[in-house]
């Protein structure tokens, strides 16, 4: 309990300066177009920075998996909720390409941010680790901060389901369009949880490019290709496939128009940006 307690107080930390910074940056740079590009690297090192904890309570901590799966679903909902406009996600950028929400060039800049949160987060939590604020982080420091990859099945299986879970959360999202935006962040926290639980013996269900290259390639068990094909080609499929199934093929064989282009979470700002 007393390493649950320091974890969870860590991931109050975390968010608390991320948020703090992003106000402080808001205000500083309100009229220009560095404020969207900042904010997008600090919710991103937000997200894989709660995620490296998260991660070593449930490798290191053996915590309780519905200890786990709580703490999942609360900081998801939490992410959403300040967010700010930052999609913390390359295969959500490429999607708002598509929609039209966003320019091939304003999509690429954010996700060179995403990546720069990404490997911000994976050097600066290692130093935090180091402070050995828990019998928890003191031990993962014994161990050189190193871990194992969470891959236990055949790459193609593990990239199957890292496919699938992109593929379920797109889908939550392209349907929840129309609900009170008060209960998006909950129905998709949600989903995120339970394909946690599904997925997470097998890959440990990242389906997210930024967020994997932060928390599994600095793993040992499998090369830099292997991971790439795992958790970055398996995302982005699975989201292209709700696109391409939802946005084209139903339309098609019902009759119907496709989805609206104006998908709005979390909370993104539905104009173009150049």
């Amino acid at each position: 309990m007393a390493d649950l307690s320091v974890s969870l107080s860590l991931l109050a930390l975390f968010v608390l300066l991320s948020e703090a910074t992003r106000k402080t940056v808001t205000k500083l740079f309100a009229k220009t177009d560095y404020c969207t590009y900042v904010v997008e690297t600090i919710s991103t090192f937000q997200l894989c920075a709660c995620t490296h904890e998260l991660k070593l309570l449930g490798e290191v901590g053996r915590i309780e998996p519905q200890i786990g799966l709580t703490l999942t679903y609360l900081i998801s909902v939490v992410h959403a909720l300040t967010f700010h406009g930052a999609i913390g996600n390359p295969s959500s950028a490429l999607e708002h390409i598509y929609r039209g929400n966003l320019t091939g060039r304003c999509a690429l800049a954010r996700i060179a941010c995403q990546f720069l949160g990404a490997v911000f987060a994976r050097m600066v939590v290692p130093y935090v680790w180091a402070l050995g604020l828990s019998d928890l982080h003191l031990r993962h420091k014994l161990f050189g901060f190193k871990c194992i990859s969470p891959i236990n099945a055949t790459l193609p299986k593990a990239a199957a389901v890292e496919l699938a879970c992109a593929f379920a959360v797109q889908t939550a999202v392209t349907h929840i369009h129309n609900l009170d935006e008060k209960y998006r962040a909950h129905v998709v926290a949600a989903v995120i949880t339970a394909l946690v639980y599904a997925g997470g013996s097998v890959t440990g269900a990242v389906f997210n490019p930024a967020l994997a290259y932060s928390t599994q390639f600095p793993c040992s068990g499998h090369t830099f290709a292997e991971y790439s094909f795992v958790y970055w080609l398996g995302p982005v499929l699975g989201v292209a496939s709700s696109l391409l199934l939802f946005d084209k093929i139903i339309p098609i064989a019902t009759g119907k128009s496709s989805y609206q282009n104006d998908l709005d979470f979390p909370f993104f700002e539905n104009k173009k940006v150049v």
